[in-house]
């Protein structure tokens, strides 16, 4: 009986290392097949525009001119919008009907300047009583955009998604871009030089 037991031993740690081998060679033919997939040109890669940090905080860089002080009665949400973002100050703050069509309960276009009117970006700014209807602003928006996407992603806040954005070359220049997005109830389009939209739409606080 210990005989057979013995040589029951030796055929169950025969059968248990085959199959390891077979489950490390799997692996490996599996590693090989993901490093060559990327590592051979052209194959198995996916050019895709990148992300953007989404806007959160106001530069600490200097500005080089004053900002315009806001009407005494301006609303929460153009309080909202920062004197400063990065070198740029805000030079004008007008309501504006551009998004009148959508019903918005509130709407401003603003300027922000360095200085230099070449590098000047224009900001508009809406909000809704509803997400839903932000939303349909928001697609409305995004939707007109025809140039190369340069980036898109999801705006978060304290890592739950409220909104969405995407930034645009001009189709008719590229020196040009678009950044739209929207957080929650608000949307807001930055146009101008595609140095300054990029510069304005990283740090724009909202």
């Amino acid at each position: 009986m210990a005989v057979t037991s013995g040589k029951q031993q030796t055929q169950t740690s025969s059968t248990a290392r085959k199959a390891r081998i077979v489950v490390f060679a799997a692996a490996a033919i599996v590693v090989l097949a993901i490093i060559s997939a990327f590592a051979w040109p052209g194959w198995a890669v996916r050019h895709v525009p990148q992300p953007m940090d989404v806007p959160m905080a106001v530069a600490s860089a200097s500005p080089t001119i004053d900002a315009k002080a806001l009407p005494a009665n301006a609303s929460e949400l153009l309080k909202a919008m920062p004197e400063h973002v990065s070198d740029f100050a805000r030079t004008d703050a007008q309501a504006t009907d551009e998004w009148d069509a959508s019903s918005p309960l509130e709407e401003y276009r603003l300027t922000y300047s360095t200085g230099d009117e070449a590098k000047d970006v224009q900001v508009v700014v809406g909000q809704w009583t509803s997400e839903q209807e932000a939303v349909s602003q928001y697609n409305a928006l995004t939707k007109v955009l025809d140039g190369d996407e340069i980036a898109a992603g999801n705006v978060k806040v304290n890592g739950a998604n409220t909104g969405a954005y995407v930034v645009n070359a001009d189709k008719g220049d590229d020196a040009k871009a678009v950044a739209v997005w929207r957080n929650d109830t608000v949307c807001v389009r930055i146009s101008g030089p595609k140095a300054s939209v990029e510069t304005v739409f990283k740090l724009f606080p909202l």
